[in-house]
């Protein structure tokens, strides 16, 4: 112990390291486990704060379960930013009045939902009284309807922001502000986020005119290693 040097060991991770795996929902196919890096999921984060800033004041939930990828910005972006940070109890994200009574009692500034659990959510007949303290509304994991966009905005004082992205590239990819009177009936899934490329592409891996369907070719910092033991899968969709 005497020879023991003295300071701290010098870190031994780099950006490519693996930060993560988690399974992908297996809409499109058995689920695979997606990898995902610490380059990756730290831009992610640091994309947020620089986005929405979450303050000293702030209280996020962290209410996804550890199975999908929204778990990861709910538990590290307030950790990093010195925000509070306020688990549910296991289950508690589908009970709308424990959540109403959590979020006036931890007076939660910052909330994730995908959009069917929001209706619900939306649903309740007292959020006015007791959930004043709500800043943030954060959406993803499904298409976000027009109407519900506009529910929102009306029975809550909050920003309403609509984010997309898959389980291989660190969580979401593009982001969009919701806005009362933004004339689109579609919400968008906006543009992207710090160091990100999207590209519509066709067939031939070529890029497709204005207003011509394609296929979403992501690429930049998010996009992760591939999948768990899916070396020829992976090849195939990370080229």
């Amino acid at each position: 112990l005497d020879a023991a040097a003295t300071s701290n060991p010098a870190p031994a991770l780099n950006g490519d390291n693996l930060a993560y795996m988690i399974y992908t929902s297996g809409s499109t196919g058995r689920p695979k486990g997606a990898l995902n890096t610490h380059r990756a999921i730290t831009n992610r984060i640091l994309w947020m704060q620089h986005a929405y800033a979450l303050g000293a004041d702030d209280a996020v939930l962290q209410k996804t379960p550890f199975s999908f990828d929204v778990s990861v910005w709910e538990l590290f972006w307030p950790l990093v930013t010195g925000a509070r940070l306020v688990f549910a109890r296991p289950g508690g994200q589908r009970e709308t009045d424990y959540l109403v009574e959590l979020i006036e009692r931890e007076r939660i500034t910052t909330i994730h939902f995908v959009p069917s659990m929001l209706r619900a959510f939306l649903d309740h007949p007292d959020l006015d009284a007791h959930c004043a303290s709500l800043r943030r509304v954060v959406c993803s994991g499904e298409a976000l309807p027009h109407d519900l966009q506009q529910r929102c905005l009306e029975r809550l004082d909050v920003k309403l922001y609509n984010l997309y992205g898959p389980t291989e590239a660190a969580v979401d990819v593009t982001a969009w502000e919701c806005r009362r009177d933004d004339p689109h009936r579609i919400v968008p899934i906006g543009r992207p986020i710090a160091n990100t490329r999207l590209y519509i592409v066709d067939a031939q891996m070529q890029p497709t005119p204005i207003g011509v369907a394609g296929e979403l070719l992501i690429g930049g910092t998010p996009v992760g290693r591939g999948y768990h033991g899916e070396p020829e899968l992976s090849a195939e969709k990370f080229i």
